[in-house]
């Protein structure tokens, strides 16, 4: 079974035109994810106690539409596939009338928290998650490719705020830092995130912005140069 929860978009989640923002869909999708888990027993106590964690790798979420304040919207999730250490799992967004408003894939890697290594998931750790055919939609490359050149942004520190139960950035997070580059006229109709290391409290994020017609590209660094995440901000979905 699809897991699925309903909802009303809330004043909190809401820019300022009054519509659902990125960062409060990615939530959205997040937050079904964390349900689903804890709908089958393999939530965050059970993960804790394993000494485990599915870390997310890449995301990509394309959007019909942003619902509005008020909204009723239902969101769905499901798993179509697991091979090693990695799981793929899809999600839908629809509107009251049934309508697919938006949808994303994602890439989730499941991690030894204590070795920043991935590890093989077990039967048991799969046991709950039942896994559906995978969704129809135009599927990117996982991997975000920056082109080269950019301006170099100022860079700022980590923040407690911005850390979740793994005690590193969650990766909504950095989609949200690095919607504070776009022009305040951009929507966004395509969003592609590919992870690469673990930002923690303290650590200092060096933006990278490239901007090219309808997409632009935020990259945010370590103190090194080494990317902590690449994104891919599209205006429209090509």
């Amino acid at each position: 079974m699809k897991y699925s929860f309903e909802s009303r978009v809330r004043y909190s989640e809401v820019g300022e035109d009054g519509y659902l923002t990125l960062f409060g869909l990615l939530n959205y999708f997040q937050d079904c994810t964390i349900f689903h888990s804890e709908a089958v027993g393999l939530g965050m106590s059970h993960l804790e106690k394993a000494k485990r964690a599915w870390v997310l790798q890449s995301w990509q979420i394309d959007v019909e539409r942003y619902p509005k304040l008020g909204e009723h919207v239902r969101v769905y999730t499901w798993p179509y596939g697991f091979k090693g250490f990695f799981g793929d799992r899809n999600f839908v967004m629809e509107d009251g009338e049934g309508n697919r408003i938006a949808w994303a894939n994602s890439v989730w890697v499941f991690m030894d928290p204590k070795t920043a290594r991935p590890v093989r998931a077990t039967e048991e750790e799969l046991a709950g998650y039942e896994l559906h055919e995978k969704l129809d939609m135009d599927y990117q490359d996982r991997r975000v490719r920056v082109p080269d050149g950019g301006r170099t942004m100022e860079p700022f520190p980590i923040l407690k705020e911005y850390l979740d139960t793994n005690h590193h950035v969650n990766n909504g997070q950095y989609v949200r830092l690095g919607q504070l580059y776009l022009p305040a006229d951009f929507t966004v109709k395509r969003l592609r995130a590919e992870y690469k290391a673990q930002a923690r409290l303290g650590d200092v994020c060096i933006p990278t912005v490239l901007e090219d017609g309808d997409v632009t590209y935020v990259t945010l660094k370590n103190e090194q140069g080494a990317a902590y995440v690449n994104i891919e901000f599209c205006r429209e979905r090509q």
